[in-house]
């Protein structure tokens, strides 16, 4: 007994030593705590320094979402688009709507986010709804700084709206418009896309934050060049050069109704359109969002696919075609074709679905458009009266957009929170369609971008260079600027410029108040405009129109020549305490121009205020003495004067 106790003892301190020796080894084995933190820090370290390096050297393309056009004004980033587009040649630019960078106390700002249809194609960059409601909301708020800016990009989807909407945010807008879905399969990030990084909602819109890091983009650039390496992108017919963007986008690719890859592309939008009115409730962001309308009447399915579970899409097409006389019937029908229809540009009918039923779960308000643009079609069924192709709407379509946006703006009280200007409606309806949209130019431009469309695919067979040319048709001077701004020889601005001085040679003056007041409106921060068409106006004696100019330029630039020249009309309109205003204005930038003295003298007389008048009087005459009108109204105002002591 004792000696098994003297062996367990024994046993129990061989144990303790072992044990002793093995904590002992371990904690010699194991670092110090702060080794492992600075092992933790290496990398992280490594990553910043490389960030700051690469943003010091400015690898790569700026990423920022807005940049500064001319000081105090920004616009979207023409760049942003390669956050979505790394292969694809011919990236989209927004409409580029310039904004102040530090927003104006009387500023009402919206913003509108979407596809090709919400931008306005084939119209761009003005022929968008937004111009629409910006003329609206001008007319009835002419003391208010009316800024809309559409940002939205050809060929990008939900995933696009989505990252670029917190800094949409932080410009502090008073409401925000989408008009987006159609583009959910194809556009960029897509689950049918070339632009793809694989199906998962989560990877991708993790990728996209990390766009915005150059370290990020420097990987890319890497494993990008090690892909050239081995293979021959360009050759392999994915991703060419030539064609529409459409059509490079794309390809051949199909997807079945009710398929794997529907479904995801439908759970795509739900989710991201969730996110989406998620932070614009969280932010307190008013919203308006509207369904999607396309043209189900003249578009017949590109791709008609074989299923044992599924009619054909053109069998359904032409069945609603054979029923077009019961309405119900036949919009039924053609939804269907569409959503049979195997490639899906198109946005189908559960895109449409989810739209009414997110914006009910937050409690925002819904444009109808796709129910409006029936409504307002022959047979009730919308086609070729308000569709350019298969979803872009004419110009008048895009009107009848701005037009259902703006009621809905008004029905929920969401205009500017001050008083508007007592205006008929109809006579406001009838103002804002008097006003220039687009000219000739941009109609010629539009209507070579839709012959460019559907000569390609999936319409029909791409077609040659030379084949295009010549559905063109040049006949004229305008004809050729549009072809120029078409393959990207010109831009739009300077197609603009020179159809302006064009339209001055031959002294066609109507059409050139078009042209300068479309690049006014694109280009309001351009002070060239403004002067240039002053100028020209008031040589050749055109009042009338040189006045919007004159008030346009004064409210943004404001100088003597613009105020007098507006005190001197208002005064031929015997619109007298205007004139007065804009003259003694003119007088606070420069006192020496004996004429505004001697305008702003028969002003107070209009008024009777004769004092002032001889005031007015005595200081032309003190500029000019030899001014015989003034001279002579000088003694026939101190006779009034005398007269009434």
């Amino acid at each position: 007994m004792a000696k098994d106790k003297r062996i367990k003892t024994r046993a129990t301190k061989i144990e303790t030593k072992t044990d002793r020796d093995t904590k002992s080894s371990s904690q010699k084995g194991n670092p110090p705590f702060w080794f492992n933190i600075i092992l933790f820090l290496i990398p992280i370290i490594f990553i910043v320094l490389l960030e700051f390096t690469l943003s010091f050297f400015d690898y790569g393309k700026s990423y920022s979402q807005w940049v500064e056009i001319t000081p105090g004004q920004q616009i979207l980033n023409p760049d942003v688009a390669f956050r979505y587009f790394h292969s694809t040649e011919g990236i989209p630019y927004s409409n580029q709507n310039s904004f102040y960078k530090d927003k104006k106390p009387n500023s009402f700002r919206v913003f509108i986010m979407g596809g090709s249809s919400a931008a306005g194609y084939p119209y761009t960059p003005n022929g968008d709804f937004g111009l629409y409601i910006k003329k609206k909301l001008e007319i009835l708020y002419p003391e208010q700084e009316i800024e809309i800016i559409n940002i939205s990009l050809t060929a990008t989807n939900s995933y696009t709206i989505r990252d670029l909407l917190p800094g949409v945010i932080d410009q502090n807008p008073d409401l925000i418009l989408f008009y987006a879905g159609h583009n959910e399969y194809y556009g960029a990030y897509g689950v049918g896309s070339m632009e793809s990084i694989g199906q998962s909602r989560g990877i991708v819109n993790f990728v996209l934050s990390l766009e915005k890091f150059k370290t990020f983009n420097l990987l890319r650039d890497f494993l990008k060049w090690i892909q050239g390496i081995f293979s021959n992108i360009d050759s392999n017919g994915a991703l060419q050069k030539s064609g529409t963007l459409m059509s490079r986008m794309v390809r051949d690719q199909t997807i079945l109704y009710n398929s794997e890859t529907y479904n995801l592309g439908i759970e795509q939008f739900d989710g991201n359109l969730n996110d989406i009115l998620s932070m614009c409730k969280e932010n307190n962001i008013p919203v308006i969002i509207s369904t999607l309308s396309s043209n189900l009447k003249d578009q017949t399915p590109f791709v008609s696919l074989e299923s044992d579970k599924l009619p054909k899409a053109s069998d359904i097409y032409n069945e609603a075609v054979s029923k077009i006389s019961d309405t119900k019937e036949a919009l039924k029908l053609f939804r269907y074709a569409k959503d049979l229809d195997g490639l899906r540009f198109r946005a189908p009918s559960k895109i449409n679905e989810i739209i009414i039923a997110q914006a009910k779960k937050y409690n925002y308000p819904i444009v109808q458009i796709d129910s409006i643009f029936n409504l307002n079609s022959p047979q009730g069924i919308t086609g070729n009266n308000l569709m350019t192709d298969h979803l872009h709407p004419t110009f008048e379509g895009y009107k009848l957009i701005g037009k259902s946006y703006f009621d809905v703006m008004t029905k929920n009280n969401f205009l500017p929170k001050i008083q508007q200007e007592n205006i008929d409606k109809s006579k406001l309806d009838s103002l804002v369609n008097s006003e220039t949209y687009i000219s000739r130019l941009d109609s010629i431009v539009a209507t070579y971008r839709i012959l460019v469309l559907k000569n390609d695919w999936p319409f029909s067979e791409p077609k040659s260079v030379v084949y295009m040319l010549k559905l063109f048709n040049q006949k004229n001077f305008i004809d050729s600027l549009a072809v120029k701004v078409l393959d990207n020889r010109y831009s739009w601005e300077r197609a603009h410029r020179e159809a302006a001085e064009y339209y001055l040679r031959i002294n066609d003056y109507a059409e050139f108040v078009k042209e300068l007041t479309i690049l006014i409106n694109q280009y309001p921060f351009v002070k060239e405009y403004y002067s240039f068409g002053v100028e020209q106006l008031l040589f050749a004696k055109r009042f009338d129109d040189v006045y919007p100019f004159l008030i346009k330029g004064y409210k943004r630039y404001p100088q003597a020549l613009y105020a007098k020249w507006i005190g001197i009309i208002d005064l031929s309109k015997e619109k007298i305490d205007p004139a007065i205003f804009y003259l003694n204005e003119s007088i606070k930038f420069a006192s020496n121009d004996a004429q505004v003295h001697f305008n702003l003298a028969g002003a107070y007389i209009k008024k009777k205020m004769f004092n002032e008048a001889l005031n007015s009087i005595n200081n032309c005459l003190a500029i000019n003495p030899n001014y015989a009108d003034a001279a002579r109204l000088k003694g026939q105002l101190s006779q009034i004067i005398n007269a009434k002591r």
